[in-house]
């Protein structure tokens, strides 16, 4: 493969972007979790579930963090490497995305100091006040960001102007596009999914090690209920998620199916094999005949139309999509089964005294963020080869620069973000790796100077107050 500047900026654009949704997925979640440990304590008085608020909020801090700082990155890219399509689509995206910001951003930024730092400052309800806007902000956030990709997928409510760009004509239409709904419930369970399944590793984690910490239990209880729930509903709304995507965007379907033929008479649902785009075949494939139908379809003899009724030129990678549509669904299965395992432990009384259960959802903790990169490079790989699906190719959307500029920024951006982003991946490590005990201490709550290291000079009580009348001898 030639590494143009096409590529490059591509290849850059899923460096940052692998980096940054995972960090949203999991403070979307655990900001949610964290509102609904301190309405416990508020409701209950127990100090367990105080403990707990404290013990996570150290890890929201640190995961909010990284989040906002991964984020600001790709907008930059959106100027650089991509300034055509900015131009192009800007005044559609453009303020959705400010929305985002005025709405989302700021919402969790105001009351984010309140929430780390005002505990014993301010009362418990304005303090729980704080806390659920911070979960109602990663919602809102959520919500913009995921309307402006929806809208890329799906664009309805436009119109295109003298200049050739999109320009709004229905808002209404381009916020609530057609894809939209579903891939804001799925993303957003996909983010619940993730943030109980590393609650639940952690969890079990110090079960494994000692069974007796309450912090562990009820941690470990609560995150298995929330996948036991979260998982058959995830899986749900996937399966509609799907059939939306076939009818507006056939191809990508098309292709996680690995569909290269048309079959009139009922398509097999293939479970593994290995894509040819070349041949337009999937070589040693592993199928189950007419269950594509079935689930597409719900009719096993309803036909499906393959990519040879598609130019070749506006096929996505099958290979990546294929593979990657593999990885999300068999995670999902993984995922249902260890809240399925959780229930049975529960309704044995054994579910902290399970060591391969416990073992089983220590192995599980990551695959929420494998899951959600898979989902994601699905539906991102799958667009291609357009930003704006049907009309912006992305090949027309890049600027125009020299291969080695980006090579060299994708180059600076992989150091960078490996060294800051792996050294807080392992702060975080280290502050899970300590079991939840009474007196938690929480996040610190003493002044951090930000003005400057050097500190004010002492002023001297005795001094009298200059009055502005004395001479130049006596300043």
């Amino acid at each position: 493969m030639e590494l143009d500047a096409l590529i490059l900026a591509r290849m850059q654009f899923a460096f940052t972007v692998a980096f940054h949704i995972v960090f949203p997925a999991f403070s979307i979640g655990l900001a949610s979790y964290l509102a609904v440990l301190e309405a416990l304590w508020l409701k209950t008085g127990r100090d367990l579930y105080l403990n707990l608020f404290k013990y996570w909020l150290k890890i929201f801090a640190v995961a909010f963090g990284m989040g906002v700082v991964s984020g600001l990155v790709m907008s930059y890219q959106f100027g650089t490497n991509w300034s055509v399509f900015s131009d192009k689509a800007g005044p559609v995206i453009g303020p959705l995305m400010a929305y985002e910001v005025l709405s989302a951003f700021f919402l969790e930024a105001g009351f984010l100091g309140v929430m780390l730092f005002g505990l014993n400052r301010v009362g418990k309800k304005l303090h729980f006040l704080a806390t659920l806007m911070v979960a109602i902000g990663t919602f809102a956030s959520a919500f913009w960001i995921l309307s402006v990709n929806s809208w890329m997928q799906t664009p309805q409510g436009y119109a295109i102007n003298e200049v050739g760009q999109f320009v709004p004509a229905d808002w209404f239409k381009i916020v609530f596009n057609p894809s939209f709904p579903y891939r804001l419930a799925h993303m957003l369970l996909a983010a619940y999914l993730t943030t109980g399944l590393v609650v639940g590793a952690v969890g079990a984690w110090h079960l494994i090690k000692e069974r007796t910490n309450k912090g562990a239990r009820k941690m470990f209880a609560m995150a298995m209920g929330m996948i036991l729930v979260a998982a058959p509903v995830q899986i749900f709304i996937g399966d509609m998620h799907g059939l939306n995507t076939l009818e507006h965007q056939p191809a990508k379907v098309m292709a996680m199916e690995g569909h290269f033929e048309s079959h009139p008479d009922g398509a097999p649902l293939i479970l593994f094999g290995i894509p040819d785009r070349d041949a337009a075949t999937v070589h040693g494939a592993v199928e189950i005949p007419k269950l594509s139908s079935l689930i597409l379809k719900h009719d096993p003899n309803a036909p499906l139309a393959g990519l040879d009724t598609i130019a070749r030129a506006d096929w996505p990678p099958v290979e990546i999509v294929f593979w990657s549509f593999r990885v999300m669904v068999g995670l999902g299965m993984a995922m249902l089964l260890l809240g399925l395992w959780g229930l049975y432990a529960r309704l044995r009384k054994r579910l902290y005294d399970a060591p391969w259960l416990h073992r089983f959802a220590l192995v599980m903790g990551p695959m929420g963020f494998v899951a959600v990169l898979a989902g994601w490079i699905t539906t991102e790989v799958g667009r291609q080869p357009w930003t704006v699906y049907g009309l912006l190719r992305t090949a027309d959307s890049a600027a125009p620069l020299a291969a080695p500029a980006v090579a060299t920024s994708l180059a600076a951006f992989a150091v960078v973000y490996f060294t800051v982003f792996g050294a807080g991946v392992f702060y975080i490590l280290r502050l899970m790796s300590h079991a939840p005990h009474r007196d938690e201490p929480g996040v610190a709550e003493t002044p951090i100077r930000t003005a400057g290291i050097t500190p004010a000079p002492a002023i001297d009580p005795d001094r009298p107050i200059p009055t502005g009348e004395e001479t130049d001898h006596e300043r």
